[in-house]
């Protein structure tokens, strides 16, 4: 399996990897790393999180999980996982 980031995606890491970064650089890298970490981990298990509740006609491929109140939403398909958005959970989500 194949990771590929979508650029929407890459622009939202690094705002929340800006925002953390105000109050604290420490907090800020160790926030960025778990959350790459945790995608990296999606290649042994693309499956291991629940179908993405806000994508309307789910065909099973979209799926998404939640890390340090940011949620991660990522598309399973032709052996690749495509990571489509990554926000904080206070803000309201987009269907799509």
């Amino acid at each position: 399996m194949v990771i590929v980031w979508n650029e929407i995606a890459k622009n939202e890491l690094k705002s929340a990897y800006e925002y953390i970064l105000k109050d604290s650089h420490q907090n800020a890298i160790k926030v960025r790393q778990e959350i790459i970490d945790a995608i990296l981990s999606l290649t042994d298990q693309p499956d291991k999180h629940r179908a993405d509740k806000y994508k309307t006609n789910n065909d099973g491929t979209w799926r998404a999980f939640e890390i340090h109140r940011y949620r991660v939403s990522y598309r399973v398909k032709n052996n690749q996982i495509r990571i489509i958005r990554l926000r904080h959970t206070r803000r309201s989500p987009q269907l799509y």
